[in-house]
């Protein structure tokens, strides 16, 4: 008995130290940090500003209140106006925070209890970062979206080009406050529709500054917003008349194909839904923190892939990442390809809850035609002759006069090699004895020297020639003409012979 109280005091002695450890090494982080953005404003570099942003991620895990208002107890003097509204964000009251006020001043020695200066403002916007972050995962949507509208009020106040990289971060917690608040479906008195004017300003001031960062963000921000309320004309409005910055982090670029790609979607560009989202594919992080949007984006290219008449490859399934998250994909893929009509309105109707949460529902009840179109061709291949009636059956059609306008549209098409009889209700396939007399045959030329053009323009545009070959050229011509007159005046001055000239022309 004695043993096992010895055992647990030690476990809890031990774990203790830990805890202390992990406490004192986070704030000493964040000090760290504190560093980073007084070079990056000394230098000018806004390098040092983005390894402090990338530090958040891992400080996250052990962030809490008390370490955030130590950070700010230990850097700040007495009475700073700052400092009081950064530690009401903490969520502390004035007993803790006296508490940890005396440890600090405790353990402080004497060199470190000199007089406080003043923090850079790019400090304050850090630590109203953390805060931000600190709300956001406690779920106190409501403060955290007061503490951000007051956050990018005062950077926008500030104007410093230090702080760009920051007020980029800081409109991206904003913007995500206000979608924690927003109601669904979104109503007209939405959260979201009153930060617009915000984010819309942002837009402008960033394009004049040149300051990218932010332009990125926001614009991906907007974007996000006119999508969640389903504004896809001020959407596509905000696309052709904005221009994307090139100098944006890959990151930025990934969202905003996404987002890209969703709205030609909707506007049924295919082609150039499927570039976008196959580049945001591409571009999606490796680390398992953004396995979420490698699985939303993956989604959504799933469903452009179908109704585009392609079938996405099996392997995409199976991958890792998204085998449990594509599951009900998976079975759509499979109702399409075999043009399961009754299949496919099952799964559509089992899984819509995933696909409303995706996003996705609107664009899968678009398949319904590629489906039908799909059992049609199965059809045209295992009969050769088949009644109207039977395939409003086959297919599950309310009537034999929708299955006649279905048959007849899929053969204007293309999409089968048929004809109806209207009399007699049934539809005859085509036997195609050669088939160099069918259009397949000039469709596979014709996508051959599509094929070989993209490849010719391809090369061209990598072709590379060696820089300045030009300017050596004519130096060597140069030189050529020069040592002619110098062989010119030496015959005249008499110190060559013209039987030495005529070999040193036959040289040259």
């Amino acid at each position: 008995m004695t043993d096992s109280m010895e055992g647990v005091v030690k476990d809890e002695s031990q774990s203790q130290p830990k805890e202390e450890n992990v406490h004192e090494k986070t704030v000493s982080d964040i000090k760290f940090n504190f560093t980073l953005l007084e070079r990056a404003v000394a230098q000018f570099d806004a390098r040092y500003t983005l390894r402090a942003l990338r530090s958040i991620s891992s400080l996250r895990k052990r962030l809490s209140g008390e370490i955030i208002a130590e950070s700010i107890i230990s850097t700040y003097p007495p009475n700073n106006g700052t400092a009081q509204v950064l530690l009401r964000a903490t969520g502390l009251d004035g007993d803790e925070l006296t508490q940890i006020a005396r440890r600090i001043s405790s353990t402080s020695t004497g060199s470190t209890k000199q007089e406080k200066k003043e923090p850079l403002p790019e400090i304050d916007v850090y630590l109203a970062i953390l805060a931000q972050v600190l709300l956001y995962d406690g779920k106190n949507y409501k403060i955290g979206a007061e503490f951000s509208k007051a956050l990018v009020g005062r950077v926008r106040d500030l104007n410093r080009r230090t702080l760009d990289s920051l007020a980029a971060k800081a409109y991206f917690y904003y913007s995500l406050f206000y979608e924690a608040l927003d109601p669904k479906p979104p109503s007209k008195q939405s959260p979201l529709i009153s930060i617009r004017g915000t984010l819309l300003a942002a837009l402008r001031s960033a394009v004049l500054r040149k300051d990218s960062d932010t332009q990125a963000s926001v614009t991906t921000l907007l974007l996000r917003n006119y999508l969640s309320t389903a504004d896809i004309t001020q959407a596509d409005l905000l696309v052709a008349q904005t221009q994307f910055p090139e100098a944006a982090t890959n990151n930025q670029v990934a969202r905003y194909l996404y987002y890209l790609g969703r709205i030609r979607a909707i506007q049924l560009s295919y082609t150039e839904a499927h570039d976008h989202l196959v580049s945001a594919t591409r571009k999606s992080p490796n680390s398992a923190v953004a396995t979420g949007f490698y699985q939303q984006s993956t989604k959504l290219l799933v469903v452009v892939e179908l109704l585009m008449g392609d079938i996405p490859d099996r392997a995409l399934f199976s991958q890792s990442r998204l085998e449990r998250g594509l599951e009900p994909y998976f079975y759509l893929v499979q109702a399409v390809r075999v043009g399961d009509l009754q299949g496919f309105l099952k799964i559509v109707q089992q899984n819509s809850p995933t696909f409303h949460r995706d996003g996705t529902y609107t664009l899968i009840l678009r398949l319904r035609q590629n489906v039908i179109k799909t059992g049609i061709r199965m059809l045209s291949l295992s009969y050769s002759r088949i009644s109207l009636r039977d395939i409003c059956i086959r297919l599950g059609l309310d009537s034999e006069e929708s299955a006649e306008y279905i048959v007849a549209k899929a053969i204007r098409d293309g999409v089968i090699e048929a004809s109806i009889d209207h009399e007699k209700g049934y539809m005859q396939t085509k036997q195609a004895g050669d088939i160099y007399a069918t259009r397949e045959p000039g469709e596979a030329f014709h996508d051959r020297i599509l094929a070989c053009l993209s490849l010719h323009d391809e090369c061209v545009k990598a072709m590379r020639y060696p820089m300045n070959q030009h300017r050596l050229e004519l130096k060597n011509a140069q030189e050529a003409r020069e040592r002619e007159r110098e062989l010119a005046k030496e015959i005249q001055d008499g110190d060559i012979d013209e039987d030495d000239a005529a070999g040193e022309f036959e040289g040259l």
